[in-house]
């Protein structure tokens, strides 16, 4: 029978690892090997808590913050389970979720990666799954017609808008905050690129999977709650670019330098066209004016740093 080691990479998000750790503890039960947290360097006290409260927690303290892949592959190189859980910290795990991705994973051996259905901490879906990145996709998210004919599978973008993710199906790629992989398919596709520092290992790993002719899942019939954030809140115009920087880095892998330089332009546009009207929005009060000042901060310092390079070290 497979079993699971659980591996969960930590930045400063002590009050969500210790709701995760809960909830594994809970609902586990047998199938649970092991599980193994990796902690990047928190100043929150998140690894203390962990060797306090959970015992039975293989602990890895880094004194620096090794981003999300080489964390995790910290943690592969100690699991011992047929099957790795990689879960982020600001997960809850519901009831009977690892029993039921495993049971799929044992009827199905062809299947390398799987993923359950993602609630957000609203109670709300949230979109866990999404299409490889092409040109079109990215178009059609620069000009927002993924919102406005999000109804049409032509417009409707990576996240894929006009699907509700009610029934199974074999997906292109799966939201990296909660993955069961088969250690067999890991150990032929390779662990996580450590290129990708964080952001876009999740796309990257989905397309070596199926390049190596393991499907990848999502199984609607095993839930959890992700609250989104939970590192990344720490420094949310950073992580925004940071994930335009991993992107670039995805599209130089895989198309080369006129792929990347095609993904840079896009982004520029995309960065650009939605500074203007945010910042009338602003202005003028029209709207949710802390949510349009976090976005027109957001798309003013990507801005920037793709055409002048600077970054930005305040929150």
């Amino acid at each position: 029978m497979l079993d699971i080691s659980i591996i969960i990479v930590s930045w400063n998000a002590r009050n969500y690892l210790r709701q995760c750790l809960e909830s594994i503890r809970v609902t586990g039960g047998t199938v649970v090997r092991d599980v193994i947290v990796v902690d990047n360097a928190s100043t929150d006290g998140s690894p203390d808590m962990v060797a306090q409260d959970f015992p039975e927690v293989v602990l890895i303290r880094s004194d620096k913050n090794l981003g999300f892949s080489r964390a995790n592959n910290l943690g592969i190189q100690k699991a011992r389970g047929s099957c790795l859980a990689l879960v982020n910290s600001d997960v809850v795990v519901h009831p009977d979720c690892f029993q039921k991705l495993i049971t799929y994973l044992e009827q199905r051996p062809e299947v390398g990666l799987v993923g359950p259905k993602i609630f957000g901490g609203d109670g709300r879906l949230q979109r866990s799954c999404r299409l490889l990145p092409s040109v079109w996709n990215i178009i059609c998210q620069t000009l927002g017609l993924d919102y406005a004919l999000s109804r049409s599978s032509l417009f409707s973008g990576r996240e894929m808008r006009h699907w509700k993710q009610e029934n199974e199906a074999e997906v292109e790629v799966l939201s990296g905050c909660f993955w069961l992989a088969r250690t067999e398919a890991v150990n032929k596709v390779g662990v996580l690129d450590e290129r990708f520092f964080f952001y876009a290992e999740d796309v990257d790993w989905c397309k070596r999977f199926r390049d190596a002719n393991w499907k990848v899942v999502f199984f609607p019939e095993a839930t959890a709650t992700h609250f989104g954030g939970g590192s990344s809140s720490n420094a949310p115009v950073r992580y925004s670019i940071e994930m335009i920087r991993a992107n670039l880095t995805y599209w130089k892998k895989h198309y080369g330098i006129m792929g990347k330089l095609l993904y840079y332009l896009l982004c520029v546009v995309h960065n650009a066209i939605r500074v203007p009207p945010l910042a009338l929005l602003t202005v003028a009060g029209v709207g949710n004016k802390p949510e349009n000042i976090r976005r027109l901060k957001e798309n003013f310092y990507c801005f920037r740093w793709l055409v002048t390079g600077v970054g930005v070290s305040a929150k």
